[in-house]
């Protein structure tokens, strides 16, 4: 479907389905042997359709949304069969030099930025249809994709999603290292948004001074150091077993960060006041907390654990009071991922320790709780179709936040043999949050009023105008600063963001697609993110692993 379809050879049809109808045969018996023989893992009821199969629609999805992010180059597909060899490019919006990019809207942007204070900024993700490069949410996009792959890399891997998903993060890591030059010292975004968002113009293009700000200890920036320390905790553990070395690199970075992070306790919307008319914290304490329990992950430190379990914890935890996940606000996330530890390792901690990680399993199952349509304590805050309805901005990213924790509890629960969640009385299973989390995503994908797809590139109809200038501009058009008459054509989109997921319908669920239409139709990496943490769980029913080392 979308841009998964694939132009083949003629003449190669009956070997090419005998060849797919053997490959998929031992795909099964593989998976089926290694099953059966991983006994470090308890055989968890299966929920609908066997274990080990895939879910076609979800992985078609899946290779549409790994594109928006994957952000340093063409990324080259390899098919090769006896008598039909295929090569296929996909393309994708990107900050810095292109490494073997054959796409011709696209060129090598910003390869200067973060010159004038002597770092090399040029790598990291443009963050929606500008040219910013904004640290905060873009730190958290690493955090979320390290750990899609760290719960289903298995998954992205069958589908061949996994090795672009890893490059795409070590784009944004890579960034971020540079972005820590010293222990207290954190650049946390390049450009001027206010100039910027005057321009209409090609990432190509720029010629406007891109200033970089930095929080420090006279400045300091807690929620942004706090988000980046998970970021390259959580990505220490993705590349532990690929590189170690560039592993224990990240690892070194996100140890100094949250010391940082937490001895000069500020948040940076207060330290620089001019970042609150974009991306606004509205407190840093569930950074402290997501943080830490990555590093603890990462580092199995106790130390880590005692702040999450200790008077921190219970300082920043709001235990008992669900919210929602987002750029702003990871409590959510804090309180699945270490329900992970409470489900799979519970038996080794403090009773201190274990009282701290119950409560954060029971916050995270009221979390739950209130996504279940018919739990006695679900959220009103839905559409008529059933969509998670929270924000007019960018509508879709709190609804694929929450499914995307729905189905990572829900595979906790199946691992660890846990039978239901207790809400308000009412018990709710597995395959009850499963069942949740794929209503969202098929919302998404086109079950919906308006017949159509938010994802751009999947599908049959999906958004044409969308807010985003690369896009938007012919490749082989100069309009420097002031291009505004492609803001304005009434022509569709000259370039197909592909895998970019717009910020989805009003709450009457219409949806105007107009390029001026920001509101609804333009896109983010942390979008992308989210949704590909959800298609990624959805691809299959399957165990997670205990431990990420």
């Amino acid at each position: 479907m979308g841009s998964s379809n694939e132009k083949r050879g003629k003449g190669c049809w009956c070997w090419l389905f005998i060849i797919l109808i053997a490959a998929a045969v031992v795909a099964a018996a593989v998976i089926t042997i290694k099953n059966k023989n991983d006994k470090s893992h308890p055989k968890a009821p299966p929920v609908p359709g066997p274990p080990g199969a895939i879910t076609q629609k979800y992985a078609d999805a899946l290779k549409a949304a790994t594109q928006f992010f994957n952000v340093q180059k063409c990324i080259v597909c390899i098919v090769y069969f006896r008598f039909w060899a295929e090569w296929r490019c996909d393309f994708i919006i990107a900050a810095g030099k292109l490494v073997n990019n054959k796409i011709p809207w696209r060129g090598d942007s910003a390869l200067k930025d973060g010159s004038e204070e002597d770092v090399d900024m040029s790598k990291g993700m443009y963050d929606a249809g500008d040219n910013m490069k904004f640290n905060f949410p873009m730190a958290f996009t690493a955090t979320v994709l390290s750990w899609t792959i760290l719960e289903y890399g298995d998954q992205m891997d069958v589908v061949k999603q996994l090795e672009p998903a890893q490059d795409s993060l070590k784009w944004i890591t890579d960034y971020l290292i540079n972005s820590h030059p010293s222990e207290n010292v954190l650049y946390i975004q390049v450009g001027d948004p206010e100039a910027d968002h005057k321009c209409w113009q090609k990432p190509e293009s720029m010629t406007e001074a891109r200033p970089v700000t930095q929080v420090n200890t006279s400045s300091p920036g807690t929620e942004v150091a706090a988000e980046t320390a998970a970021a390259l905790a959580s990505a220490s553990l993705v590349f532990k077993k690929i590189n170690s070395t560039y592993s224990d690199l990240l690892l070194k970075h996100a140890g100094q960060l949250f010391t940082f992070a937490n001895t000069y306790r500020r948040s940076y919307s207060v330290s620089i006041p001019k970042v609150q008319t974009y991306y606004n914290s509205t407190g840093y304490g569930d950074e402290l907390l997501w943080a830490a329990s990555w590093l603890y992950h990462a580092t199995e430190d106790m130390s880590y654990l005692k702040f999450v379990t200790g008077k921190d914890g219970k300082q920043f935890g709001n235990f008992g009071n669900p919210t929602w996940f987002s750029w702003d606000n990871k409590l959510a996330g804090a309180q699945v991922l270490l329900s992970r530890v409470n489900f799979f390792g519970q038996e080794e901690r403090s009773n201190d320790e274990k009282l701290g990680l119950q409560m954060y399993r029971k916050t995270a199952e009221a979390v739950m709780c209130g996504l279940l349509p018919d739990s006695p304590s679900a959220t009103s805050s839905r559409t008529d179709g059933g969509l998670i309805w929270v924000s007019e901005w960018n509508a879709l990213q709190h609804p694929v936040a929450a499914a995307f924790l729905a189905i990572v509890y829900s595979d906790y629960m199946l691992t660890s043999q846990t039978a239901s969640i207790y809400c308000s009385g009412k018990t709710y299973t597995a395959a009850d949050l499963r069942n949740f989390a794929k209503s969202q995503a098929d919302y998404v994908l086109g079950d919906n009023p308006m017949k159509m797809s938010y994802l751009v590139g999947y599908g049959d109809k999906y958004p044409e105008y969308v807010h985003h200038r690369g896009a938007s501009i012919p490749a082989d058009a100069k309009t420097g600063c002031k291009g505004f008459e492609w803001l304005e054509s009434t022509e569709p989109n000259p370039n197909v963001a592909v895998g970019a997921l717009v910020g989805g319908p009003f709450q009457n669920e219409t949806y105007i697609d107009s390029r001026n239409n920001s509101m609804q139709g333009e896109p983010t990496t942390y979008n992308s993110a989210i949704i590909v943490g959800l298609l990624s769980g959805l691809l299959t029913t399957s165990s997670v692993v205990r431990s990420f080392t």
